[in-house]
């Protein structure tokens, strides 16, 4: 009786509210300055880089697309290498997985006040950045305590307000393209290629959130596949027709600070600009939201299992939520954001996205068989192949880490072994369902 009275979360978001949290991971403040990155890296052969990160970043979400359809519960990768490799390794992936959600949160939180700052002036520095920080992000925190449904609205809200300005920079500024600037066939030379791909692998990142509120979505199994190949197939599409326009129609493209407003500026005057930077702020302000849903639930999946303190696992009566994981994560996300701090984190982020890249993909063998009978919404064909090759791109790229990052992720790994054994010498509770 106890069990059946226990507030449960509700399924209640849709293949568009988990698309959306998905295209909120991957199209953030990124893509406003990529275009010029990308061209200074590989000139007119940019386009080969984009279709090269995209193939390499389409094997590691059919990994996630496999292992998400066997699952109906809240953690993503952390859930994936929990049933593949044990509690320890699952930890330690959930937690590389977390910090990297908190140092996104943090950095783009920044982004926001920093690109509402063009606007208005005032509040891009000083009392006003801490005013716009903290009001975004408590703000977003009380629409995901009041109920999975507000927090998927405003998902849902923000990526049409980000994608609808986008697409219509894509299609006027098409019309304005000088084709001799574009090269569809051209290849970079193998050294620019890689930099340029290892930079837009991770601009292509983001996808993954949507594996981790499946304990709210409505068919999960089938859903997740799903809504992660929409996502890395319109995010493609997407980002190729942003650089043709880019390059196609801003001269000095290579050195432009700001390439989406100065090429929209060209074709569309002044008030492109300001059109595109009002996009940049809703974008910002879309994948702060995406995160806000998406964190906490790290955090509920850590203490349902019982590797965190079992208060986070508390789900209120009322809205169904994880409250205090919720608030927990708003806290830990603005006190890194006003600190400054979020730029060690986002060293740590570099890390984490490559390791639980990894341990999902090689999940997925094991998964099969260690759960041969559950149901599938979705597998891969060519048995192990697609994995071990995902796997080896994303320890391909581990390797290309700096000195800098490497070592932030080794004392990142470091807290998690020391989190993970101060919670067993505390005796926590051992979780009484899941896996």
């Amino acid at each position: 009786m106890e069990e059946a009275a226990t507030p449960r979360l509700v399924r209640v978001v849709g293949l568009a509210g988990l698309t959306a949290i998905a295209l909120n991971g991957v199209v953030g403040s990124g893509i406003f300055v990529l275009p010029a990155v990308v061209f200074r890296l590989t000139g007119e052969a940019s386009l080969a880089a984009y279709l090269v990160a995209a193939v390499l970043t389409a094997l590691v979400v059919a990994c996630f697309a496999e292992a998400g359809s066997l699952f109906e519960e809240t953690g993503g990768p952390y859930l994936y290498a929990r049933a593949a490799f044990g509690s320890f390794a699952g930890f330690l992936v959930g937690w590389m997985f977390f910090l990297a959600r908190l140092a996104a949160g943090a950095a783009i939180a920044n982004a926001f006040a920093a690109t509402l700052g063009y606007l208005a002036p005032g509040l891009g520095h000083g009392f006003g950045r801490a005013a716009v920080i903290t009001i975004a992000l408590f703000a977003l925190a009380a629409l995901n305590v009041a109920g999975v449904r507000l927090g998927s609205l405003a998902v849902n809200v923000l990526t049409v307000g980000k994608l609808v300005p986008l697409a219509v920079f894509v299609v006027i500024g098409l019309f304005f393209v000088d084709h001799s600037r574009i090269s569809f066939l051209a290849l970079p030379e193998t050294a620019s290629l890689r930099q340029a791909a290892l930079l837009l692998v991770f601009a292509f990142g983001g996808f993954e959130n949507a594996s981790v509120p499946t304990e709210e979505a409505r068919e999960p199994r089938r859903h997740v596949p799903l809504s992660l190949l929409a996502t890395i197939t319109a995010t493609t599409l997407l980002y190729v027709l942003i650089q043709v326009v880019a390059q196609g129609t801003l001269p000095g493209l290579a050195g432009s600070a700001t390439p989406l407003a100065s090429s929209a500026r060209v074709f569309m005057g002044a008030g492109g600009a300001v059109f595109i930077t009002v996009a940049a702020v809703l974008s910002t302000l879309g994948s702060t939201s995406a995160l806000a849903l998406v964190g906490p639930r790290i955090l509920y999946a850590f203490a349902r299992h019982g590797q965190l303190p079992s208060a986070l696992a508390a789900v209120h009566p009322r809205h169904r939520t994880p409250h205090r994981a919720v608030v927990l994560y708003a806290l830990l996300t603005w006190a890194a954001a006003l600190s400054g701090r979020f730029e060690q984190l986002a060293a740590v982020s570099a890390v984490a996205r490559l390791l639980f890249s990894a341990s999902t993909c090689l999940a997925v063998p094991v998964l099969r068989r260690v759960r041969p009978s559950s149901e599938r919404g979705f597998t891969l064909p060519g048995g192990w192949l697609i994995p071990l090759l995902a796997a080896a791109l994303s320890l391909w790229l581990l390797s290309g880490l700096t000195r800098g990052q490497a070592l932030a992720g080794g004392v990142a790994l470091a807290s998690g072994i020391a989190v993970y054994a101060a919670v067993r010498l505390s005796g926590n509770p051992r979780p009484t369902r899941g896996v």
